[in-house]
C-alpha cells in the first residue's frame, strides 16, 4: 500500500486521493519560520498551483476560519483554525506527553546548551512533535514544527532505521528523483552512514552533516506495531556539544528514553 505521506501533491492515479484537499493543506505547509503573512502570489510560487486555483483555496480557507485576510486584496496570516487543529492533534497523543519526561532527563545536567526532541517522519523530512531545551540555550534549531531532513540529519537517520529495507530504498529512490544530480551521493551516503551507525551503536549520528555547525545523536521509537515513525535526538551546537560528549555523556540516556518510549503503555485497571 502506498504511504500517503510519499504522495504528490496531485496523484490522479489514485482514485482515493482528494487533490482539493491536498492543495488546500499545500497552502497552509507553505509558510516559513518566522514569516506572518503571504500573498496569493506566494502562494502560487511556492506551491506551483495556478493562481486562480490559490484565489478560490484561500477563499475557502478563510471561509473555515485556517486562513484570515486583513483586508480585501492584502496578505493572508493563518487562523484560529489552524491552531486549534493543531492543538487537538498535539494534545491527543499520548507518546508526546510521556516524552516531556524523557527529553529533559536527557538533557539534565550542567550543560544549557544541548536540547531533545521527539520528532515522527513526515515524507522525506522530520517533523518536531516535542521539544526540550534550557531557557538560557543558544540552541535555535530545536523547536515544535521544525523540520529536519530524513537522510542528512540524526533524528531522519534513526526514523529511517525504524523502517523495513525495502521502506528505507523506496524513500531513497523518491528522494534521487526528486535532487539534483549533484546531490545523489551525499544522499546515498546518508543512508549508508545510518545503516553503519545504527549496527554499530544502536543510534544513528550526523556530526556537522545536515548543517556544518550542528551536532546530533538520534535512536528510533517504535510505541506500537503500524504506528507511524517517530525517533528521538539529542544535540545542538558542535562547538558546544563535540561529538565525543554526545557519544558518551547523552547516548545512554537517549537509548534508555527511546526503549522507555518504544513500550506500550500499562493498560488502566
Amino acid at each position: 500500500m502506498t504511504d500517503p505521506e510519499d504522495d504528490p501533491m496531485d496523484d490522479a492515479s489514485d482514485p482515493k486521493f482528494v487533490v482539493a484537499l491536498s492543495r488546500g493543506l499545500a497552502l497552509l505547509r507553505a509558510f516559513r519560520p518566522n514569516e506572518i503573512t503571504l500573498s496569493n502570489q506566494s502562494f502560487a510560487s511556492r506551491t506551483g498551483l495556478p493562481k486562480a486555483t490559490v484565489t478560490r483555496l484561500t477563499y475557502t480557507l478563510c471561509k473555515l476560519g485556517y486562513l484570515v485576510q486583513a483586508e480585501p486584496g492584502g496578505a493572508y496570516r493563518l487562523g484560529p483554525g489552524v491552531l486549534t487543529l493543531g492543538h487537538g492533534v498535539l494534545a491527543g497523543m499520548e507518546l508526546k506527553d510521556r516524552a516531556q519526561l524523557e527529553l529533559a532527563d536527557i538533557c539534565r545536567g550542567d550543560n544549557p546548551n544541548v536540547a531533545a526532541a521527539l520528532g515522527e517522519r513526515f515524507g522525506q523530512s522530520v517533523v518536531y512533535l516535542a521539544t526540550h531545551r534550557s531557557p538560557n540555550s543558544v540552541s535555535m534549531i530545536f523547536h515544535l514544527g521544525a523540520q529536519v531532513p530524513l537522510f542528512h540529519s540524526s533524528i531522519g537517520r534513526a526514523s529511517l532505521m525504524g523502517l523495513s529495507v525495502d521502506k528505507q530504498e523506496s524513500l531513497l529512490e523518491d528522494a534521487l528523483r526528486r535532487a539534483d544530480v549533484a546531490d545523489h551521493a551525499r544522499l546515498k551516503n546518508g543512508l549508508a552512514r545510518a545503516r553503519e551507525d545504527f549496527a554499530r551503536y544502536g543510534f544513528c549520528t550526523s556530526f556537522g552533516e545536515w548543517r556544518k555547525e550542528i551536532n546530533g545523536i538520534a535512536a528510533p521509537v517504535r510505541p506500537e506495531q503500524g504506528q507511524s515513525q517517530y525517533a528521538l535526538n539529542v544535540g545542538g551546537f558542535g562547538f558546544l556539544n563535540p561529538a565525543d560528549t554526545l557519544i558518551d555523556q547523552y547516548a545512554p540516556r537517549l537509548l534508555r528514553a527511546a526503549q522507555t518510549l518504544s513500550l506500550r503503555p500499562t493498560p488502566h485497571a
